[in-house]
């Protein structure tokens, strides 16, 4: 039997991450860090007083051009994309039929094409599902010689302009071509921590010189999967396969925000019989965040239970929120439980330990919108 690691795909930066002793696991198909000596917590702390930088090459990134690309892949997502000026970025999701997620994706206008970010784990369907469904006028490019780096952080923005003085002008959600120390980058001001930053698409001949560069900087560490885990769930963002996926709608998924006035008003993608009634007429259920009493995280799959001992809903992500200091948890629950302040239960190790319903973020964004 082959061994295992050997099996795994290794992003531009494999060496790097070995050599600076983190601890590699399968995630996705690839070996990837999920922490380094600094640890999680550490980790996390770091990413949200100075800057922490990611590799999240394992994620996928396509290029659509052609003249009928935003109305053919508008058939794909809920998203007004016909708005979206060049240089602007947007969050949305691949919707299927019966109105769920197939997956959540970045959307840029790139000027002469679409440049989108997939997630790892779905790329290979995505790429497939997209190849099936766009129409005439639109040539798919799957992009598979640059790698993916996210510097995030409060200062992070200080760190990166001291390569590329002008992405300061960046706004969250916004988009540039940039030579960040020599190498020609796609920048966006974005993330999946809440707090300001960027992500950085570079070749990957080019990218372990300048993640070395960047983690030369005295504010900048190496952060792994598990803080990246923490950092988005005390933001309250979805990951895939969790929190959202083919049994969740974006309606049940408190993602209403991401289907403009127009699709609404016109529909036309998939799916969009059953999301436009759910926005009507509500759905039975909805993500909310959940903050368990005491000091014992509810993990996925934890049931969530009402005063009664009725099943009301599932811990979709959970753990303890390091900023927060305390566990933290998003999941469904049924659409009368859903209000901030409704007392529930969660059934841990067999035990039923109260709970309440939350707004989210845990953790406030600190985007920078200029």
């Amino acid at each position: 039997m082959a061994d295992q690691e050997s099996e795994l795909l290794k992003t531009a930066l494999y060496d790097l991450h070995v050599e600076l002793g983190a601890k590699m696991v399968p995630f996705a198909g690839y070996a990837m860090p999920v922490q380094y000596p600094l640890g999680v917590k550490g980790e996390h702390l770091h990413t949200r007083a100075k800057a922490g930088l990611f590799d999240v090459s394992h994620m996928g990134q396509v290029r659509l051009t052609g003249e009928n690309r935003v109305a053919e892949l508008e058939k794909l997502v809920p998203g007004d994309i016909a708005i979206l000026k060049p240089g602007r970025t947007r969050y949305s999701a691949f919707t299927q039929d019966d109105g769920t997620i197939l997956d959540d994706l970045m959307i840029t206008n790139a000027g002469d094409s679409l440049f989108l970010v997939i997630n790892a784990a779905c790329k290979d369907d995505d790429i497939v599902h997209m190849r099936a469904n766009l129409g005439d006028g639109v040539s798919l490019e799957e992009i598979d010689d640059r790698a993916l780096l996210a510097l995030q952080g409060p200062e992070a923005a200080k760190v990166l302009a001291r390569f590329a003085p002008s992405v300061t002008d960046l706004k969250f959600m916004s988009f540039a071509e940039v030579d960040i120390a020599g190498s020609p980058c796609f920048v966006t001001r974005s993330g999946y921590t809440g707090e300001d930053g960027y992500e950085i698409s570079v070749p990957n001949a080019d990218a372990e010189a300048l993640a070395r560069k960047l983690l030369a900087e005295d504010e900048v560490e190496a952060i792994g999967l598990g803080a990246r885990d923490s950092l988005r769930l005390e933001a309250g963002l979805c990951l895939y396969g969790n929190d959202i996926d083919t049994t969740t709608t974006p309606v049940e998924g408190d993602l209403n925000w991401i289907i403009n006035k127009r699709r609404r008003a016109e529909g036309g993608f998939k799916g969009a019989d059953v999301i436009l009634d759910q926005l009507e007429h509500g759905a039975d259920r909805k993500r909310v965040g959940i903050k368990p009493e005491g000091k014992a995280p509810a993990r996925e799959h934890t049931q969530i239970l009402n005063a009664d001992g009725e099943d009301i809903g599932e811990i979709t992500s959970g753990g303890f929120g390091p900023t927060v200091d305390g566990p933290i948890a998003m999941g469904y629950v049924a659409i009368e439980f859903a209000e901030p302040g409704t007392k529930v239960d969660l059934m841990v190790r067999g035990k039923a330990r109260p709970a309440e319903v939350v707004e989210l973020p845990f953790a406030p964004h600190r985007y920078f919108r200029g």
